[in-house]
C-alpha cells in the first residue's frame, strides 16, 4: 500500500455505505482510505464492508452557525492530526465545512464532486446565500469534480469558479453502477412471480417503478397526478413507490401523501433494502425529479434492462436517450409525463430491447472503470506534489 493518505469526506454515513459502494475499498488497495462524516452506527459498517478507517464529526444538513464551526475546527483537527496528501469531499455540506478545514489545515490537494445542487431549486435570498456558500466551497477546492455534464455547464454559466478547476470524470456518475451486482438474469422467473404475488401484482399487470426519496423535489406531485390519470386509462397498471418521505426538509402535499396512501393502484414498498427484485418484475422507470447531480437509479433501472421515462434535467438526460432507453420529458409538467407514460404502455412496451438498455450503461457507466479513471486522477495529482 502507498503511504499516501485520503480523506472522504461526507455529511452522513449512510452516503459512505450506498453512494460510494465499493470504491473506498478499492481505492484502499492503493492508499490508505479513511471515511468521515456525522457520528452514526452506519461508520461501522462502513467500517466493516470497505475496511477503511472511519471518523465521527457531526455536521447538520441545514444552515446551523455554531454546530458549522464546531465542526470546522474538529474536522481541521483531525486533518492537522492525520496529514492527508487528499481530502475529497461530496455532498453540499460536508463540501463547505471539510474544504474550508482542508485549506486551515494546509492540505495540498482539496477536491469536492458535485452530485447534485440543491440551490437550483431555490429562489430570493436562500438562492443568494446559497450561490455564496457554493462559490466560497469552490475557492477553498484545488479541484471540483461535476458528476454530469449538465452540472459542468451549470457552475461555469453561474461562474461559481474558474473553468480550470472543473473536470467531468469520464461520462459522469460519482461510482458509477456495479454491472455484476445490477443483472436481470440473476433473477428466475420463480422468484419475480413471488415477488408479484406478495404485492398482489397481477401477471398481465404493466408495472411502474419510482425509487427515491418522497419529496418535492423528485417530481413526487407530477408523478401521482401523472399516475392517477393513466390508472383511469388501463386498467392493468400498477405503481410501486420505493422510499421514504423528508418531512422536515422537504415534505409534500398533503393531498399527494393521501393519494399515495389510498390509492388501489399504488404500492408504497417504504425504503428497499435490495432495490433489483423490485426492477426485475417493472416495465419502466418513472424518474421525474427537478434536479439531480447524476442519478444512480436510473443507471441501475438501466442496468437490469429496465428502461427510464426521466425529466429532462443534467445527469437523467445524458443517461437516458429518448427512444432507445427510455423518454425524456420537460420539467414539472405533468400533462407530457402522463402522455409519455400513457403511450408507453400503449404502444412502446415491447418496443425497448432489455439488452440493449443495460448494454448502453455497461459502455459508459461500468462502475469498475469510474474507479479506474478516479484512481488515475490521483495519481496525477500525487505526482505533481
Amino acid at each position: 500500500m502507498s503511504n499516501k493518505k485520503i480523506i472522504r469526506v461526507t455529511t452522513v454515513a449512510s452516503s459512505l455505505k450506498i453512494l460510494l459502494k465499493g470504491q473506498l475499498s478499492y481505492m484502499n488497495q492503493f492508499y490508505d482510505i479513511i471515511g468521515v462524516s456525522s457520528k452514526d452506527p452506519v461508520l461501522a459498517e462502513v467500517t466493516e464492508i470497505e475496511g477503511v478507517r472511519t471518523k465521527g464529526i457531526d455536521m447538520t444538513r441545514k444552515i446551523t452557525p455554531f454546530k458549522d464551526l464546531r465542526a470546522v475546527w474538529q474536522l481541521y483537527t483531525f486533518f492537522r492530526k492525520e496529514k492527508p496528501a487528499i481530502v475529497h469531499t461530496h455532498t453540499p455540506k460536508a463540501g463547505t465545512l471539510g474544504l474550508l478545514a482542508a485549506l486551515l489545515a494546509g492540505v495540498p490537494n482539496r477536491l469536492h464532486t458535485i452530485a447534485g445542487l440543491p440551490l437550483m431549486e431555490a429562489t430570493g435570498k436562500k438562492r443568494i446565500l446559497l450561490n455564496v456558500v457554493e462559490k466560497i466551497t469552490y475557492a477553498c477546492a484545488t479541484k471540483v469534480y461535476p458528476n454530469s455534464k449538465g452540472l459542468d455547464a451549470f457552475v461555469k454559466q453561474e461562474k461559481f469558479t474558474k473553468p480550470s478547476k472543473l473536470k467531468v470524470i469520464g461520462e459522469g456518475s460519482s461510482n458509477g453502477v456495479s454491472i455484476e451486482h445490477f443483472d436481470p438474469a440473476l433473477f428466475s422467473e420463480k422468484a419475480k412471480n413471488d415477488l408479484r404475488k406478495s404485492l398482489n401484482i397481477g401477471e398481465e399487470e404493466t408495472v411502474l417503478i419510482f425509487l427515491g426519496r418522497i419529496v418535492n423535489d423528485k417530481g413526487i406531485h407530477e408523478l401521482v397526478d401523472a399516475f392517477v390519470e393513466v390508472a383511469t386509462k388501463f386498467d392493468n397498471v400498477t405503481l410501486i413507490v420505493g422510499g421514504t418521505p423528508e418531512k422536515d426538509l422537504d415534505p409534500i402535499k398533503p393531498k399527494t401523501e393521501e393519494i399515495l396512501d389510498t390509492h388501489p393502484k399504488i404500492k408504497m414498498a417504504g425504503w428497499i433494502e435490495d432495490v433489483r427484485p423490485y426492477l426485475a418484475i417493472s416495465d419502466a422507470m418513472i424518474f421525474p425529479s427537478y434536479r439531480e447531480g447524476f442519478p444512480n437509479v436510473v443507471m441501475q433501472a438501466g442496468a437490469m434492462g429496465v428502461p427510464v421515462i426521466v425529466s429532462d434535467i443534467n445527469g437523467s438526460n445524458e443517461i437516458i436517450i429518448s427512444g432507445e432507453n427510455g423518454v425524456i420529458v420537460p420539467v414539472k409538467n405533468t400533462p407530457l409525463l402522463e402522455k409519455a407514460i400513457s403511450e408507453f404502455i400503449e404502444r412502446d412496451l415491447n418496443s425497448y430491447s432489455s439488452d440493449k438498455c443495460r448494454q448502453m450503461i455497461i459502455d459508459r457507466y461500468d462502475q469498475k472503470l469510474i474507479w479506474q479513471l478516479l484512481h488515475k486522477e490521483y495519481e496525477a495529482l500525487l505526482k505533481n506534489n
